[in-house]
């Protein structure tokens, strides 16, 4: 009799193997641990064969009859199913090898050495959110422009057309990648130059006329919050260093009593060469900078606490990326008008225009890769005692913005 749902659910396992059999030499084997698998039993070349066809529920009844179906004809025809099953088995292993995703990842830890930790990771998740699950599995020799296209075109969708920018060059890279290995013919990423719309570069929000920084500071004096976040707002305007270097500063970086602070180079926004082989960044203290820290020391610098600025809720770790933010937005400040990276440039801008300090002082300051006539990148130490005098003469010039004093700009000689 032919097998009926009611029959397959309701038989049970025992000691041995029990075969329940359908007809067309389909049948259902169920093994002494409950697991139930579709077979097929033919004859090819006078020998008896057997072809798995799945397994119960995941393959109904019908689609297990429909499949022994298909492969009777291939007996039929004089093909053996168990070669043919054989054969998409290699090229769907040859696809996987030459897949994108599987490329694209060869590529990745090739690369991954040389980038840094917060670079790897951004390429990595944007391939696995935005990439992998649309085009991975496809041959990368296969791959057309219309495809990669729809990739990006979705992206841009959402609102992240940079993204997509950064996507397209990413993808591009892997293709190169692909045709130096001998795996893609050429880069067809290179045809869909011009295919999205330029994207808008974004700066972040920040406050550059004299008079309302004055105003932003009074306001940052009158903060009431706990007193590590009030110390890390008062410093962020006086040191303009990166959100993440200051979040994450540590007691053992600074000498107060020579008024310095040395972020280690690992810390610091560089590549993966540059953080394991690159000198600290020196930052000078102003007096005023010393003092806010001098404040602080007492309650989270007794030797207990590993970080000057900790988290509220572990003191092993830094506080998190978005306090500073927030604070501000309690202030009044939303995301338009002032973020903890605004403080860089509002620093450069009017360093530049109102206290006409040089640019390459300015740029050593906030640790931008910066180089001589001849190209070649200026050390850790290159206009220390430049920019200790004017570290100090920024903390002083907030400090009358801050009382609402006219302060009248004036230049200073060129180095």
């Amino acid at each position: 009799m032919p097998l009926t749902n009611t029959t397959i659910k309701n038989a049970k396992p025992a000691a041995k193997p029990v075969r329940l059999y359908d007809g067309g030499g389909l049948y259902l084997e169920i093994a002494p641990s409950g697991g139930k698998w579709w077979r097929f039993k033919y004859k090819y070349a006078d020998k008896e064969k057997r072809l798995s066809l799945g397994v119960y529920p995941a393959v109904s009844l019908k689609e297990a009859r429909e499949r022994r179906d298909k492969a009777r004809s291939l007996v039929a025809a004089g093909v053996d199913p168990g070669e043919v099953r054989r054969a998409e088995k290699r090229v769907a292993r040859l696809n996987a090898e030459n897949s994108f995703e599987a490329i694209a990842r060869e590529w990745y830890a090739k690369h991954e050495p040389g980038w840094s930790q917060g670079h790897a990771m951004r390429n990595l998740a944007r391939l696995q959110a935005d990439v992998f699950p649309w085009i991975g599995g496809r041959p990368i020799a296969d791959l057309t422009p219309p495809e990669v296209l729809d990739v990006l075109r979705r992206v841009e969708k959402r609102g992240a057309l940079e993204t997509a920018h950064r996507l397209r060059g990413i993808i591009g890279q892997v293709m190169r990648y692909g045709v130096a290995t001998g795996r893609a013919v050429r880069d067809i990423a290179a045809d869909l130059r011009g295919a999205l719309p330029p994207a808008q570069v974004q700066h972040f929000a920040a406050i550059t006329d004299p008079s309302d920084v004055g105003e932003l500071l009074r306001a940052i004096d009158g903060y009431a919050g706990t007193l590590p976040v009030s110390c890390a707002l008062r410093l962020a305007p006086l040191l303009f260093q990166r959100p993440g270097e200051m979040r994450g500063a540590e007691w053992s970086e600074f000498n107060l009593d020579h008024a310095i602070w040395e972020i280690p180079a690992e810390r610091m926004k560089r590549t993966k060469r540059g953080k394991v082989s690159g000198g600290a960044h020196i930052v000078p203290l102003p007096r005023q900078a010393v003092s806010i820290l001098r404040e602080l020391q007492p309650l989270t610098g007794s030797g207990k606490v590993r970080f000057v600025f900790p988290s509220v809720r572990a003191k092993d770790r830094p506080m998190s990326d978005n306090t500073i933010n927030a604070a501000l937005r309690r202030l009044g400040y939303d995301r338009d008008m002032m973020t903890s990276h605004g403080f860089r440039a509002m620093a450069r801008t009017i360093l530049a225009e109102e206290l006409a300090i040089p640019s390459e002082i300015i740029e050593a300051q906030l640790a931008h890769a910066i180089k001589d006539p001849l190209g070649r990148a200026y050390n850790r130490t290159t206009f220390l005692r430049e920019r200790r005098e004017m570290m100090q003469r920024w903390a002083d010039y907030l400090d009358q913005l801050k009382a609402g004093a006219k302060v009248v700009p004036f230049a200073t000689a060129s180095t």
